[in-house]
């Protein structure tokens, strides 16, 4: 019996993926104990113990975007973690990190316990987190190729997909157009009307919300419905007919696949879900960050299942200008998904049976 423990914590976009790992290594490998290291402020302390792992939480290094005087407690939190991870790593096998703040002392206390690590890098260009860690291990995957660096060189798996996400892509292999039309009347919108869905991430993007709501009327006169995910802690706006504002999407399956329109930000799960079941996108990125949401979106752009547009230039008057031909763009993409990521999960947990017998 093996003890194998993942890092990822923060984000839906490192959680969802070393979830999707740990069902697939718990699936072939039943006997091991399989735990996660987290932060008392991450969504892994909801989406894991539902998933029925548990959950360790370590100090959080916090890391300010700008320079700022808490930069000088930098050492300080990261010594704090790195002791923090040394107690709960010492007798574990082997640890599979997906970067954020979890990751960066996790890498360091495995280093100093020999723990055989694995780095999965979600992003078109990898993180700081990632980064660091990479120096300190040969066993590294990545969503998709790097072009420079130590991942330039990484095993290349894809992203790791959810459990609903990864059923949804396999029962509509079938056939594409049926499941399209009945994740619509699923939803309960009409197959015979387009659909914009659209998403800023779990929390929601005020910045999207804000356009979306503004352009109700245009939506509405064009007869095009819209499923608007406005994030939990933002206030939902009145529904109408066509327009129908919700806190969150528990169904994303669903959405991704009733939709001929998808208005997202950018992030590495975002599009690895799309590009296994949505039709067409217009990603708004983050534009804060390393600019890896401008990175992670251009694969799709190339194949033509997508466009990317500036957060400054995401307007109402540019929705109402290019709403028509953004749905004509839908309408001539290919109507199927990609398998792309599919095997992403057994790729990564193939990699980490690879460690371990290596030690």
């Amino acid at each position: 019996m093996a003890s194998i423990v993942l890092a990822g914590g923060g984000t839906a976009g490192h959680i969802e993926p070393a979830l999707a790992v740990a069902r697939v290594w718990q699936s072939a490998n039943p006997k091991d104990e399989i735990s996660f290291l987290g932060t008392a402020q991450g969504l892994e302390n909801t989406l894991i113990p539902a998933a029925g792992f548990s959950v360790s939480n370590i100090p959080k290094v916090r890391i300010s975007r700008k320079p700022s005087p808490s930069w000088l407690n930098i050492p300080f939190d990261l010594v704090a973690s790195v002791k923090a991870c040394h107690s709960l790593l010492k007798g574990a096998d082997l640890l599979i990190g997906f970067g954020g703040y979890v990751s960066a002392p996790a890498y360091i206390a495995a280093r100093i316990l020999g723990v055989p690590t694995i780095i999965h890098e979600a992003n078109a260009k990898p993180g700081w987190a990632n980064r660091l860690g990479a120096l300190f291990t040969p066993y590294l995957a990545v969503a998709h190729g790097v072009n420079a660096g130590m991942f330039s060189k990484a095993l290349i798996t894809g992203l790791p997909l959810r459990s609903d996400v990864a059923a949804a892509l396999k029962s509509a292999g079938a056939d594409w157009h049926k499941a399209r039309a009945e994740a619509k009347i699923r939803l309960g919108f009409s197959p015979a009307t387009p659909l914009v869905f659209v998403m800023g991430g779990s929390q929601g993007s005020v910045a999207i919300n804000k356009v979306i709501e503004q352009g109700v009327p245009m939506f509405s006169t064009k007869g095009i419905a819209v499923m608007h995910s406005v994030g939990r802690a933002n206030v939902l706006p009145p529904a109408t007919d066509l327009y129908r504002p919700v806190a969150y999407v528990d169904q994303m399956a669903d959405a991704y696949l009733a939709a001929d329109l998808i208005i997202a930000r950018s992030g590495a799960v975002t599009c690895a879900e799309f590009r296994a079941l949505g039709r067409y996108a217009l990603f708004v990125p983050l534009p804060i960050g390393n600019g890896e949401q401008f990175h992670n979106a251009r694969g799709l752009v190339a194949d033509g299942r997508a466009e990317v547009i500036d957060q400054k230039e995401f307007t109402t008057s540019y929705l109402h200008t290019h709403i028509d031909a953004l749905l004509a763009s839908s309408n001539s993409a290919p109507l199927e998904g990609s398998t792309l990521d599919a095997d992403a999960a057994l790729k990564i947990a193939a990699l980490g049976q690879h460690a371990l017998e290596a030690r």
